[in-house]
């Protein structure tokens, strides 16, 4: 497991109305979300990678879809730099990842429908009235990049 990284398997609670799942409660965690956004990937499409060097993020997927969450810690510091970490998370298996800033970081959709994903940033995008330079170095931009996403 990559130091900082939390995966939290989400339970449905299920009934004859549907379900139900936590995915936060600040009783449980020290990361604190500031904003939260949903994005759909079409099947076989990858987001990422791409790293923040202030912002951390937290993933919620619990369907549809199902995807490959892909982690690399290329943090100087840290006790698990050079480490690589893959992530079964969706409809299938119903998660919370959050990924410390440093972690270069990306997603596909392993399904064939479009796959839902929420994500609860700590920090706002583009800061207080989106008034900053966007936090986000994109490796998906650069083919030399060392991280790829297949």
């Amino acid at each position: 497991m990559i130091e900082g990284v939390i995966v939290k398997r989400l339970i449905k609670n299920e009934d004859a109305r549907g379900w139900l799942a936590e995915f936060y409660r600040q009783d449980e965690t020290e990361y604190r979300p500031v904003m939260a956004y949903i994005s759909v990937t079409k099947p076989g499409v990858a987001r990422g990678p791409h790293e923040h060097k202030f912002q951390a993020d937290g993933f919620v997927f619990v369907g549809p879809g199902n995807f490959e969450v892909h982690l690399w810690d290329k943090r100087e510091n840290s006790p698990t730099n050079g480490e690589y970490l893959k992530i079964q998370a969706g409809e299938n298996n119903p998660s919370l990842v959050v990924v410390p800033f440093g972690v270069v970081h990306g997603y596909k959709n392993v399904s064939d429908v479009d796959g839902w994903c929420i994500n609860m940033p700590d920090k706002l995008y583009r800061g207080e009235g989106k008034k900053e330079e966007v936090d986000e170095v994109r490796w998906e931009q650069d083919e030399n990049s060392p991280y790829k996403i297949e």
